[in-house]
C-alpha cells in the first residue's frame, strides 16, 4: 500500500480508529524499508458536540502537520439531502474535501481508518440493499486517477482499535459525530446482526475477510 516517497494525508475523525491508524503509520515511519511523509487531515462537520481543537495538542506532541477544514455537512445535508441516510451523505462530502485537500497541499495518498467490521456492514449492506457484491477497498485510484486512497486497518478489527487506543490513552473525541447517533442508520442494523451472528459462530468474520478478498484490491494497480 506504502511506496517509496509517497506523501500520504491520513483522515482523522477523531474517533478511536482514526488515531490509532495515525499512531500506527507515525511509528511505521521508524523502521519501514520505504520513506513516506506523513500529515492528518479533519474535517469538522460543525455538529453539535464535536470539538476537534483538542487533537491540537496530540497532533503536535506527535510532530504531525495538522489540517482542520469546517464545513457545515449536517446544514447542506438537511437541505440537500434526498432519500439518503445522513452518514452516507457526510461520508461523500468529507470524501470529496479530503480529495480537495490532497491536490491542494500535494499529497498523492488518502490514508483512511476503516477497519474488518466496517467492511462486513459494508458488504451487507451492499448485498440486502443494492444486489451487489460489493465493499470498501483496501487499496485503489480515485476515479480521476491522481490520487490511490488505502484502509491499512482492513484486517483489523474494531474491537483490537478500542483497545489499542484505550491503552495508548489517545485523546478520542467522545460522540464524534452525534447526528449519526440521533438518525438510526442501516450500518448500526447491520453491526447488531454481525454481532449477533458472531455470538453464535466465533468465525464469520474470519469467513467473511476470506470471501471479501477479491474485492479489497483494483486489479494490476498502478
Amino acid at each position: 500500500m506504502i511506496r517509496d516517497g509517497d506523501r500520504i494525508l491520513l483522515g482523522v475523525s477523531g474517533g478511536k480508529d482514526s488515531l490509532s491508524l495515525l499512531v500506527i503509520l507515525k511509528h511505521l515511519q521508524t523502521y519501514a524499508p520505504v520513506r513516506f511523509e506523513l500529515a492528518a487531515v479533519t474535517v469538522d462537520p460543525q455538529v453539535p458536540g464535536f470539538e476537534p481543537a483538542r487533537l491540537a495538542v496530540h497532533m503536535d506532541a506527535l510532530g504531525i502537520r495538522w489540517i482542520l477544514e469546517a464545513q457545515p455537512i449536517l446544514d447542506e445535508a438537511r437541505a440537500r439531502m434526498d432519500g439518503d441516510s445522513f452518514c452516507a451523505y457526510c461520508a461523500r462530502m468529507k470524501r470529496g474535501i479530503m480529495y480537495r485537500l490532497c491536490r491542494e497541499h500535494g499529497y498523492n495518498v488518502l490514508a483512511l481508518a476503516q477497519h474488518l467490521d466496517d467492511l462486513a456492514e459494508s458488504l451487507l449492506m451492499s448485498l440486502f440493499r443494492g444486489g451487489q457484491l460489493r465493499t470498501m477497498k483496501a487499496h485503489y485510484r480515485n476515479d480521476v486517477g491522481d490520487l490511490r486512497i488505502i484502509r491499512p486497518l482492513v484486517y483489523a478489527r474494531e474491537r483490537q482499535t478500542a483497545a489499542f487506543a484505550k491503552s495508548g490513552g489517545l485523546p478520542v473525541v467522545p460522540d464524534s459525530c452525534p447526528a449519526c447517533f440521533d438518525m438510526p442508520t442501516e450500518r448500526e442494523r447491520m453491526k447488531r446482526l454481525l454481532a449477533a451472528e458472531e455470538a453464535e459462530n466465533p468465525q464469520v468474520f474470519q469467513s467473511m475477510l476470506h470471501a471479501m478478498q477479491p474485492l479489497l484490491r483494483e486489479g494490476d494497480l498502478p
